[in-house]
């Protein structure tokens, strides 16, 4: 998937990755994509929350073994 920016949230725990997420989105345009990858196992939930409760659009997740990638749509 093709993303405008991209976060490295690898070794952060909560609420670090989605705090470093909210600034991320806050500087792109809207309708930009950005790409997260996080290491932390509750970030699935977290960032399902986020979505829901900002509106950003979660685009995808993928969950990997150690690593678990996010895309995240711009409201």
């Amino acid at each position: 998937m093709q993303f405008n920016k991209e976060l490295d949230a690898r070794g952060l725990h909560c609420p670090l990755p989605i705090l470093k997420t909210k600034k991320a989105l806050a500087e792109m345009s809207t309708g930009e994509v950005l790409r997260v990858v996080a290491t932390d196992p509750g970030s699935v939930r977290d960032f399902k929350a986020f979505s829901k409760q900002t509106g950003n659009e979660l685009l995808s997740h993928l969950e990997g073994v150690e690593e678990f990638e996010y895309f995240i749509k711009r409201k």
